[in-house]
C-alpha cells in the first residue's frame, strides 16, 4: 500500500479539478500531504474542490481558472511563469481535463466541435507539458507528469470520433516524451485509462446506463496516488489500466 503521506510537502498540478476524477484526484493527493493547484475553465467547480480540501484541514490548495480551448501558446507561457513565482517549482502533473465531443460517425462530424476537442484533449496537453516542464525539472527529488488516456485511444471504435484520435494521440506524446526523459531526468511520464467511472462525461456516453452500475471515482484513487508518488519508480512509459482484467492493482501498493 501507498504510504498515506507519500505526497507531503509536494506541489501537484492537477487539470479538470473541479469535477470527478479530478476533484477525487485532487482530494486524494491532498490527503496524502500535497499543496494541490486546481486547474480548470469552472471557477466556481473549481472552489468547491477547495472548499473540500479546506474543510479537511489539508494543506491548502491553490485555485487557478484556465480555458484549455485557448490556443495562444503566449497564456501557457505566462500560466508557468505565475505558477513559478507562486511555488518555485511543481513535482506533479495530472492531466486529467478532456471534453468528449459528439458520439456519431465521421462523416457526419461537426469541424468545429472537431477541433474543440483536439485543442482540449490534445494541443493544451502538449502546451501544458512544454511550459510546465522545466518547472518538473527543478522538483527538489523526482516527479510524475500522468497523462489521462481511455481503451478507444488503443484500439479504434465506431462513433467515438474526435475523443478516440485524441487519445490515440495522447498515447503517443506520452511514449514520445518518455523517451526524450529517460535516462536524462527523474521525471516519470505515465498514462492512466480510468475505464467506466461515475462521472459526467460517462452518463452524456453512454445516457442509458444505470450510473449506480459504474465504479466510483474514489475507487481508482489508488493508482492515481501510487503513480503520483516517490513509490511508483521505476514506472515509466506505461499505458496503465484503473480497472478490469489487466489493471495496475498489485498487492504492492493496494490493500
Amino acid at each position: 500500500m501507498t504510504n498515506p503521506l507519500s505526497l507531503q510537502g509536494r506541489h501537484i498540478l492537477v487539470t479538470g479539478g473541479g469535477y470527478g476524477i479530478g476533484r477525487e484526484a485532487a482530494l486524494t493527493y491532498a490527503r496524502a500531504g500535497a499543496t494541490v493547484l486546481l486547474l480548470g475553465r469552472t471557477e466556481q467547480a473549481l472552489n468547491d474542490t477547495y472548499d473540500m480540501i479546506e474543510a479537511e484541514g489539508l494543506p491548502q490548495a491553490a485555485v487557478i481558472p484556465f480555458d484549455l480551448e485557448n490556443s495562444q501558446e503566449d497564456t501557457y507561457r505566462q500560466l508557468a511563469a505565475v505558477i513559478d513565482a507562486n511555488f518555485d517549482h511543481l513535482d506533479g502533473l495530472l492531466l486529467n481535463a478532456g471534453v468528449l465531443g459528439q458520439r456519431t460517425m465521421l462523416d457526419n462530424y461537426h469541424w468545429e466541435t472537431w477541433q474543440k476537442v483536439m485543442q482540449i484533449n490534445v494541443n493544451s496537453q502538449f502546451l501544458l507539458c512544454k511550459h510546465l516542464l522545466p518547472l518538473l525539472q527543478k522538483a527538489p527529488a523526482d516527479a510524475s507528469i500522468l497523462f489521462t488516456t481511455s481503451t478507444v485511444g488503443r484500439e479504434g471504435r465506431a462513433f467515438w470520433g474526435a475523443y478516440a484520435v485524441s487519445k490515440f494521440a495522447i498515447e503517443g506524446m506520452m511514449q514520445t516524451l518518455a523517451a526524450e526523459l529517460e535516462n536524462i531526468s527523474r521525471i516519470r511520464v505515465n498514462a492512466i485509462n480510468p475505464g467506466a467511472t461515475r462521472t459526467a462525461m460517462r452518463a452524456a456516453a453512454y445516457p442509458a446506463e444505470n450510473p449506480m452500475s459504474v465504479t466510483e471515482a474514489s475507487a481508482i484513487m489508488p493508482l492515481y496516488l501510487h503513480l503520483m508518488s516517490p513509490e511508483s519508480e521505476g514506472v515509466h512509459g506505461r499505458s496503465l489500466d484503473a480497472q478490469g482484467d489487466n489493471a495496475y492493482l498489485t498487492s504492492e501498493f493496494v490493500d
